[in-house]
Formats: structure tokens, sequence, C-alpha cells
């Protein structure tokens, strides 16, 4: 006992005080300075792993053994002894694909001892004791960032191909490269194709078609059919606001919107408005009720039909299964103006989002809606970038390296010129998306929004459903899109289709022959993981689209003679691709 009759402090035990102010500084600076977490994520682990020395040495352990191959690697390629590589980079990664990277001892030496130490680091982060899991893995990331931008390709002496073809070009190359960092400079982004490569509407969205509406937020066009008669139900796709509507409609190989014209569906799509700061104040409400709803019931005047068939792809697919809620609610069962309904790489449950978790928390934020309270607006510049970090060794330092140390002309690639025409977002809209979807997975529950007046429950969705997710979408990733199929209504038939590809071209997936892709496809059980469900799930070669239609075609009715827009009083608003679409 002390003096004053407490107990004195017994010299096994641990001080936490230290650590306690520790954890506040680094929430203070994570708040104020780093509300991403940049480097307080990687300061949080490396405290971590020194507050658990057992860990730590066993880790120190199988890293000796990983410097111990690597010595036997460096040995024997010293001495022109073949040698098989203790690491081997991941077969999406292209940037030791060039043989000299293998054939040459002491470039061979340099990628090794670069991937092991990666590939290790990064374990060990993964792995961190004492931190959640998102912490973990927002420690992960941002080393990875750091290791992709310290990669050897990235730097003119530590890269032969670079150092090869400035000899072959006597230096021409770096001159070029210099000129492509000079406009990269200017633009304030490192391109990855040319900014005149491509014009809407003579190159690209050049499917013949008229603006039939048109409010404050939205362009409705319709393409005019190309078949004598059309499917009664007509298909209205409601696309994402991030981006320009015409990645549907690139070129008329690859157009969705031509093929479903031309295989007899009356086609409606939306374009929306690229908003400045005058439209600050404008929510997920207004999304919901100015475009979602009017378009809907706009097409069904026009068409002179009850029903539509409503589509919806990535935050438009989101927008869509919260309308189908909403609608049910609104309408009642036997009202809803949508018949069936299809969703494209859609998240409705965020509770793992993928790699864009990592800027998801209150404090990130807290920190864009300061910036958007500036200008009114999230600019689409800071959304590009945040995605093409999630991939930066394919969307940035691939161009880095090609563009400056290589000096090669930037590839005339219709998706990259899309992917580069970004789109703003209105600041109440974004905040009101990431708090209630991302940070609070409100919509997976029932009754916990209210969306223009009305309690949202997926639960109420009894309607069709086509359900389309990507295997190597990075930004829905396909086990979180499945989970659609728990959330709607047990009377709700659901088809659940994955196919090969990413978040794009798994739906700009046209019918080829050869096919270039393929696909799974089966109706989900309603408690049914989707491990169980990929494992009987039947793989079709091809694209998903020939699968999409015959289930569409018994469902979208007879065929008729094509709506007469005209006779319904029409307005003509202009030829598409419209106008909201060149709004920069």
């Amino acid at each position: 006992m002390s003096r004053n009759g407490s107990v004195g402090k017994k010299s096994s035990d641990i001080d936490l005080t230290g650590v306690r102010t520790y954890e506040g500084l680094m929430s203070t600076l994570q708040k104020r300075v780093d509300p991403f977490g940049v480097t307080t994520s990687i300061l949080n682990a490396q405290v971590a792993w020194m507050m658990h020395p057992q860990e730590l040495s066993r880790e120190i352990s199988g890293m000796s053994g990983d410097v111990l191959a690597l010595q036997t690697h460096v040995m024997r390629r010293a001495f022109g002894l073949p040698s098989e590589d203790v690491i081997t980079p991941h077969a999406d990664d292209a940037r030791f694909a060039d043989p000299v990277w293998s054939e040459t001892p002491t470039w061979d030496i340099i990628k090794e001892s670069y991937l092991a130490f990666t590939r290790r680091l990064e374990d060990m982060l993964f792995e961190t004791p004492g931190l959640s899991h998102k912490e973990r893995r927002r420690a992960a990331f941002w080393v990875r960032k750091w290791l992709n931008a310290m990669a050897p390709t990235n730097f003119f002496f530590t890269n032969p191909i670079a150092m090869r073809k400035c000899v072959e070009t006597n230096g021409d190359s770096l001159k070029q490269g210099f000129k492509h960092l000079l406009r990269d400079f200017e633009d304030k982004n490192i391109r990855m194709v040319e900014a005149d490569a491509f014009t809407v509407g003579k190159d690209l969205g050049t499917t013949p078609g008229r603006v039939v509406f048109r409010n404050r937020l939205v362009e409705l066009i319709h393409y005019t059919p190309t078949t004598a008669q059309v499917h009664k139900t007509p298909i209205v796709i409601i696309m994402p606001w991030i981006n320009k509507f015409y990645i549907l409609d690139l070129t008329p190989s690859k157009s969705m919107v031509k093929y479903l014209t031309d295989q007899g569906y009356s086609v409606f799509i939306t374009s929306w408005k690229n908003p400045g700061a005058d439209m600050a104040d404008v929510g997920f409400d207004d999304y919901l009720l100015e475009g979602v709803d009017q378009v809907v019931n706009t097409v069904c005047t026009l068409c002179s039909v009850p029903q539509v068939h409503l589509t919806g792809y990535c935050i438009g697919g989101t927008l869509v299964a919260t309308y189908m809620a909403w609608a049910n609610r609104h309408y009642g069962q036997k009202k809803i103006p949508v018949a069936h309904w299809t969703l494209f790489t859609t998240l409705t449950d965020f509770s793992r989002p993928g790699d864009i978790e990592v800027f998801i928390d209150e404090g990130a934020i807290r920190a864009l809606e300061e910036k958007m309270a500036e200008v009114g607006y999230l600019d689409g510049n800071d959304m590009a970038a945040s995605f093409r970090l999630l991939r930066s060794n394919s969307l940035v330092w691939h161009y880095f390296e090609k563009s400056y140390l290589l000096g090669e002309p930037l590839p005339a690639f219709n998706v990259l010129f899309w992917n580069m025409d970004t789109t703003r977002m209105p600041a109440a809209m974004h905040s009101f998306y990431l708090r209630e979807m991302y940070l609070h997975n409100n919509l997976m529950k029932r009754d916990a929004l209210t969306i223009a007046g009305e309690p949202i429950d997926l639960d109420r969705i009894t309607q069709p459903l086509y359900a389309v997710s990507a295997e190597d979408d990075h930004i829905v990733p396909w086990q979180q899109s499945y989970r659609i199929h728990k959330y709607v209504n047990v009377k709700a038939p659901v088809r659940f289709v994955l196919s090969t590809s990413g978040h794009i071209l798994g739906i700009v997936n046209p019918v080829v022959n050869p096919p270039k892709r393929s696909f799974w496809v089966a109706e989900p059980a309603r408690n049914e993981h989707f491990e169980h469900w990929f494992a009987r799930a039947e793989k079709k070669p091809g694209s998903w689209w020939e699968d999409w239609l015959a289930w569409l075609s018994p469902q979208c009715g007879p065929m008729v003679a094509p709506p007469d827009l005209k006779a319904a009083n029409c307005p003509d608003l202009g030829p598409a691709p419209g106008t909201y679409v060149f709004e920069k």
C-alpha cells in the first residue's frame, strides 16, 4: 500500500499512458492533416508491430528465409547458373514482362529484390496484430501505392527498356517524353489518351436517336428503331452520373444500345447534366424523382404502355434499386410502372465495397464535404484520381513509363477516352451517398432510409431481376453485388450472371465470333452463399448479352409497331447524343 492508501503500481504492469497519448495525437493528425490515412495508417501499423514483439520476431524469422533464398538466387545468377525466380510477378503485373528482366542477371536480381521486399512488406501489413481489418487494409493499401511508385520500372537508370530505347533513338525518346511531361503538367493529369483522339457524336455515341425529354438533371434519348416491329415493353437504361452515358454506345460494334435496337427493342437511355455550383443543393431525392421517376413515366406515356423494363448501371443501379423499393411503396405493386429490372455491376450492400473502402470513414468524408462546400460539387478529376489509385500500376505508372521514359504516343483507345471524360457531382447528393450508402450501409436495412417521402425497404421488391457482375471488378466486387438476391422479396425471381473481365469490359461485352469472354449463370437460392452458387453455376462461352435477351424476350411482351412519338406529341429536343454529354 502507498501512504495515501492506493495500491502501488507493480513493476510488471504495462503503462499505457504513452499509448493513449499517441492514439490521441494520431487521431488529431488524421482529422486535420491526413484524413485519408496516407501516412498515419502506416505509422499506426508500425506502432502495432512494436507492441507485439513475439509476432514481429516470427515475421523477421520468415523474412530471413526470404533473404536466404534471394541470396542463393543472386549467387547462381551472378555465376551464370540457371535459377528459378524466388518471387514470380502476379499474372496481371506487366511491369516486368520484357524478357530482359529475366534473361539478364543484373536486371533479374533488381526485379527479384524489389518483388521479394514488397511482397513480404504487404503481407506483414495485411497481418498486423492489434488493428481492425479496415485499418490493416488501409495501411497495406497506402504502402502498396508507395511501393508501386518506387518500382525500378519508374526510373530511367533502373529501367533497361527505357535506356535501350534512348540509345536506339539517339535520345529522341527522352525528348518526346519531356514533351509529354509538359503536356500533362499543363493538364494537371497523367493522360491515358489524347484529348482530341475522338469526337463524341462523330466517332463515339453515333447510334441514331432523338432527345425526347429534358429537365434540369437529365436528358432522355430514344434510339431510332431498326426493325419493323419492337417488343411492346420498352427498355429504360439509367446510367451512372459519375461518367458520360456513351460507354454503352461507343462504336457500332461495341454498342449495347445498337445491339438491343437491332434485336427489336425500343431503347431509352439517360444522359445526366454535368452539375455546377448552382446545383450544390441537388440531392439523392432529386435524382430519384426528377431523374428515374420522371423518365419512367415519360416513357410509359410516349410508348402508351403501363410498365417498362428498367435497367441500372453502377451507381445508376443503386439508384434503380432504391427506386424499385420506393415505387413499390409509392405506387403499390399493382400500379408500379416497372414490370421487371436489370442491374449491371451494382452495390446495394456496402459492407465490403472493395479497395475503395480505404477512402471511406468519418474523417475522409468530412474532408470531402469541406472541399465540396467551397465550390458546390466534387470535381470529376478528383473522383477519377481515386479510382485510378485503386489500380495505380495499370492506370498511373504504366502511362508514366510509356509516356515519359519511353516517349511513346498515347494509344487511341475509346474506353480510355470515355474514362477521362469526367463529370462533377452535386455536393448534397454526393455527401448523402457517401454517408448513407458507404459509411452507414443503410440501403440494405429495412426502412433505415427515407427517400422522397417513402421509407426504403428492398424486401418490398417483387419484380423479376436480372443481375450482372464482373469477375475482376475492383469497384463493385461481385461477391457484394451478388448479395442483392438476399434483400429483395423472396417472391422475386433472380437470375445472376458473372462475366469475365472488369467493371467496364465485363458489361461492354458484345457478341463476337470466336468468343472473347465467358460468363457463369444460375438462379441463386435465397440464402445461398456466393461460393456455393459459383460452384454449381454453368459456365458458358461468349457474351452474356445473348442470355439477357433470352430472359428479356418473353418478359417484354409481343412484337408491335414501334412507338409513334409524333402522335404522342413528343417534343423535338434535338438528335442524339443530346447536349448534356458535351458539357465540360
